[in-house]
């Protein structure tokens, strides 16, 4: 059984970086990358670039905890004090205790720095230590090829292509499916990854 009470205000956090419950004034945070920074949401089938994107963006993942289908996070980096972009769990599946991690977008200027590696930390150490999940697993436009290294170097596995799997901007997208076990998490995926924090 998945231990989750989507009522609680889950607050993430090991002094690099802090994830808290995404909340609907905290749009006045996410919007200068919405604005300025539009590129982010190339890959992604929900987009948050302009003002009304994003506004419909926060909503929705609300709306998805509200729901008990999802539960996402702002992600503020402690290091330089600001607010750096968005992640959530999403598709709760409680009968085979699985999660998906996912929605995941930094500002340009967090790229490459080691926020990724610490936001997916702390939401995999939750996942599979507090919510006792069996599996976690994350997809990604498969020409989002910087998306898929950074799920590789955290220790995801590939498992496959999934065809023209859903609608996209541009017509159709294949997806690619990528996943880390229980017994992978604890057995070197935790070790491997904190010598990389």
């Amino acid at each position: 059984m998945i231990l989750l009470d989507f009522k609680k205000n889950y607050i993430l956090d090991n002094g690099f970086v802090q994830l808290r419950p995404l909340q609907a004034d905290d749009f006045k945070h996410l919007l200068p990358y919405s604005l300025n920074e539009p590129e982010l949401w190339k890959y992604s089938l929900t987009p948050g670039n302009g003002e009304e994107n994003l506004k419909k963006y926060i909503a929705m993942a609300i709306e998805g905890r509200a729901n008990e289908k999802a539960y996402p996070f702002i992600v503020y980096d402690k290091r330089f004090n600001t607010y750096a972009g968005s992640t959530r769990f999403y598709d709760f599946h409680q009968e085979h205790q699985t999660v998906s991690l996912g929605y995941t977008w930094y500002g340009k200027d967090f790229h490459g720095t080691g926020l990724n590696k610490n936001c997916k930390f702390l939401m995999l150490q939750f996942a599979f230590e507090h919510m006792k999940v069996q599996r976690v697993e994350f997809r990604a436009d498969n020409n989002n090829k910087r998306s898929i290294a950074a799920m590789k170097s955290i220790g995801c596995t590939v498992e496959g292509v999934l065809r023209s799997n859903c609608a996209s901007a541009d017509g159709r997208r294949d997806s690619i499916v990528l996943s880390i076990l229980k017994y992978e998490w604890f057995s070197r995926v935790k070790r491997e990854l904190l010598k990389k924090l």
